[in-house]
């Protein structure tokens, strides 16, 4: 798990022949990383994972009394949050984002996050780094509660700056057949509840960064009074895992769908899920986006669609839930300590040309 490319012999010296340390890559470094990192992995774990570290492929065990499992599989990364994070020298909350990016999307359909891999693609192994982003991992996959069944770091120098890496993972759940969430399930009359983001999760950060850092020359050190922390404090929050809300609102009540809020805003993806002939009908008036959006909208005078297709705008998860278990959803949503709200109604569309989902309102003091 997590082992660097490596081979060849290890000398520095021309006059016995060039080595791979010579052009850039550390193995022993690699192998430091791999024994730092295995204690993250032992606790990241689920009875079904099978073996230890150190084997080709990690294996898993699909146990239980399912009787028409569906598998489900998503892949994602943290992109150029990532740049946030190296400039502060902060790597545990990315290892975070990158699990919430990847099971949240598979509770989407209902499936339970079973084991996820990462990939790791980095300028110079510095195991600390290395241990310190797969530890963020781990606290992850805790969360999700699913397996860190195992990855790759791959060493990239001459491609990638020594400070520099890259992750992408991929996450694989289950699902009962006759449990599969979908848009085809979704009814006029369903309602729609929202959750609260933590922040920006992990989208839009390439606007963020060249409004606040470039255009703006905010130090991500300094204090920000509307946080009441650093602007890199902030800007690393992490992504929220709603997986295991999800699934216990999904045992309790009845939902149709969910939608993870993720690049492209609340309408792009929850237009994913809205079948043709009905609207979703949000109304903007519900909630008071956090201080971070209004902060890049106002200083890079972002026209508010473009927020709105950029930004979460502190939406990370929608459900659509029957209306005669919008209290239950609301009530087991709160116990797990889940920010929500009626966010809108599914309507029939008016005609062929009406958008699957319609903001509508003002939101108060942004």
């Amino acid at each position: 798990m997590n082992e660097p490319d490596s081979a060849a012999e290890n000398t520095n010296n021309p006059a016995e022949g060039l080595s791979y340390a010579a052009a850039g890559v550390d193995i022993d470094a690699g192998e430091r990383a791999v024994e730092l990192i295995s204690s993250h992995a032992k606790r990241a774990t689920r009875p079904e994972v099978l073996g230890g570290l150190g084997g080709f492929s990690g294996l898993f065990a699909l146990k239980g009394n399912y009787r028409e499992p569906i598998l489900a599989a998503a892949s994602d990364g943290v992109g150029t949050k990532l740049a946030v994070a190296q400039a502060v020298g902060k790597h545990d909350t990315v290892g975070r984002d990158l699990v919430a990016m990847c099971v949240d999307d598979l509770v989407v359909c209902g499936a339970e996050p079973l084991f996820l891999q990462d990939y790791i693609a980095i300028g110079k192994v510095i195991p600390e780094t290395v241990a310190e982003i797969v530890g963020g991992i781990a606290d992850g996959c805790v969360e999700a509660g699913c397996a860190l069944l195992g990855g790759e770091t791959a060493e990239h120098p001459g491609l990638m700056r020594d400070d520099h890496y890259d992750l992408s993972a991929t996450a694989v759940g289950v699902v009962e057949a006759d449990a599969l969430l979908s848009p085809e399930k979704v009814r006029a009359g369903d309602v729609v509840i929202a959750m609260g983001s933590s922040g920006l999760h992990s989208n839009g950060y390439s606007l963020a960064r060249k409004v606040l850092l470039e255009w703006g020359h905010m130090d991500l050190f300094g204090h920000v009074e509307e946080f009441g922390r650093t602007l890199g404090e902030e800007l690393l929050e992490p992504t929220r895992i709603y997986a295991r809300d999800c699934l216990a609102l999904a045992a309790e009540a009845d939902v149709r769908t969910y939608c993870h809020v993720t690049g492209g805003g609340l309408a792009e993806n929850l237009a994913r899920v809205i079948p043709a002939g009905l609207t979703a009908e949000l109304e903007r008036s519900t909630w008071t986006p956090a201080p971070i959006f209004s902060l890049i909208g106002h200083r890079g005078r972002v026209a508010q669609l473009e927020m709105e297709r950029t930004f979460n705008m502190g939406v990370g998860m929608v459900a659509v839930v029957a209306p005669e278990d919008t209290d239950r959803a609301q009530a087991v949503l709160t116990a797990r300590h889940v920010d929500n709200w009626v966010l809108g109604t599914i309507k029939r569309a008016a005609d062929a040309d009406t958008d699957r989902v319609e903001l509508v309102g003002e939101h108060p003091r942004f």
